[in-house]
């Protein structure tokens, strides 16, 4: 992009506005593609350009950007209520009913629901819970989080903590002590030479074990895991993973955290990540999906145990001592609730089995062809295409070349929107997504990938 005209809007964002995970120098050269409005799965930027938007906006418009239903919802709900909170024994009446409606959706027993603006803070209230159930029953020392390396869990100093990523910790003096990582489990990159599936999982078991008795047992409160890695590259655990992990813990009285913030909501192919990967946790943290973030709201789902701590915990009448101002707001819950039926009437599930079966091997097909993808990976509608030097010896580019970066500057020239996470390449589209939608971002990603190739004059599969 050009540097901005003086006076545009471009430049008066650049003067104005602190993005999010940007770099605010090369900002400051570029200005902002600035978006006008959505249509179903596309956007519109203020010239009328017109881009696919393959990332959902941030892996959350599941019902794409224009659902007419959800704007009514918010609309009636602010004409019944424009605020209301849940403090004090006091509650919006809907917030009762998403309440409801998520713990029979729940994959944990006897669950209650908790309510919150975003996935930092559902995240971040998980590990608060974990402290008082280990507190109340004798273990106090029980403070410290594992999580894992390439995992995201927000951006919040206890959620940017947890998280993997040396980008969220450099300028803050991040991780807090007590928050320890150990390894991601990646199918692609992590295995050792002549290891097979079943002892790269033994082994990602056996370094947990060896960090939880480094560490002390008694010192560590819970382990947090997204069920398939979003940010950290589209990373699916090998089957057998999160048995083996939990195995572990369980040996160690460690709570178990799921991070359904991108995964939850049928976006891998069930209604719960989880569900995909064969993990049974003790809290589930959600946000994105649950309102197709048409509004800010997060929840947590939390067993019955963690429940019955609670209870022990303040049985002498004090009260529960967390909470946000806009907890169970009465437009957010709204609109969750009308997210929720219309996933049930699309019959979400089975849809985004079709239409990610589809997407994957479009993919998959066009990467047979090229001389630079070495792994097409995800579930559902969540994939990642992870381009390399050397497909057959798995080897990175050189980071200088910004392979990754190039291809986000030709997907936006040719109208799609992606992700891209070093050199690999998200997709993670609208739920609602049909046969047409998945074809166009086909095209366009081949199209993409062609001029990249092109780019770096790599030669293509086909020809050698």
């Amino acid at each position: 992009m050009p540097n901005p005209a003086p006076n545009s809007a471009e430049a008066r964002d650049v003067l104005y506005h602190l993005h999010s995970q940007t770099n605010a120098q090369a900002h400051a050269r570029s200005g902002p593609l600035v978006m006008e409005r959505g249509e179903g799965i596309h956007v519109f930027d203020s010239n009328g350009k017109r881009y696919l938007e393959a990332m959902a906006g941030l892996w959350c418009t599941s019902l794409g950007f224009s659902e007419a239903r959800l704007k009514r919802a918010a609309a009636e709900a602010y004409d019944r209520f424009g605020f209301y909170h849940t403090f004090n024994h006091k509650t919006p009446a809907e917030t009762i009913e998403l309440a409801e409606k998520l713990v029979s959706l729940s994959p944990i027993p006897e669950a209650q629901a908790y309510f919150a603006t975003s996935g930092s803070e559902a995240t971040e209230t998980m590990v608060k819970l974990a402290w008082v159930y280990h507190a109340v029953r004798g273990k106090p020392g029980k403070r410290k989080v594992i999580a894992r390396d390439r995992g995201f869990h927000g951006s919040t100093i206890v959620a940017a903590s947890m998280c993997g990523m040396p980008r969220m910790h450099r300028e803050f003096g991040l991780p807090l002590p007590g928050f320890l990582h150990t390894l991601c489990p990646d199918p692609y990159h992590g295995p050792q030479p002549d290891e097979d599936m079943a002892g790269f999982v033994a082994r990602l078991a056996a370094a947990l074990e060896e960090m939880i008795q480094r560490e002390g047992p008694e010192t560590i409160a819970a382990f947090i895991a997204e069920p398939i890695n979003a940010g950290g590259g589209v990373i699916v655990p090998p089957a057998g993973y999160f048995p083996a992990i939990e195995a572990v813990l369980r040996r160690h009285d460690i709570l178990v955290l799921a991070d359904e913030v991108v995964c939850g909501f049928g976006r891998t192919g069930h209604w719960w990540g989880s569900e995909t990967v064969g993990m049974t946790p003790d809290m589930m943290a959600m946000a994105k999906g649950i309102s197709s973030s048409y509004f800010p709201i997060s929840a947590v789902l939390l067993g019955k145990p963690i429940q019955d701590a609670l209870a022990e915990m303040n049985k002498g009448g004090e009260i529960f001592g967390h909470g946000f101002t806009n907890s169970g707001h009465p437009v957010g819950v709204a609109v969750a609730l009308e997210t929720i039926r219309i996933y049930e009437e699309m019959d979400v599930v089975p849809h985004v089995r079709a239409m990610g079966a589809r997407l994957r091997g479009g993919l998959e097909a066009i990467a047979a062809e090229s001389g630079i993808v070495g792994q097409v990976r995800g579930a559902g509608l969540i994939l990642g295409v992870e381009m390399v030097a050397d497909p057959a010896r798995r080897a990175a580019f050189d980071p200088a070349l910004k392979v990754g970066a190039r291809f986000d500057a030709e997907a936006l020239r040719n109208g799609l929107v992606i992700r891209p996470m070093g050199d690999t390449i998200a997709l993670c589209p609208p739920l609602i997504i049909d046969e047409a939608g998945v074809d166009e971002i086909l095209d366009l990603f081949s199209r993409t990938l062609r001029a990249v190739e092109a780019g770096l004059g790599a030669p293509r599969a086909a020809a050698e």
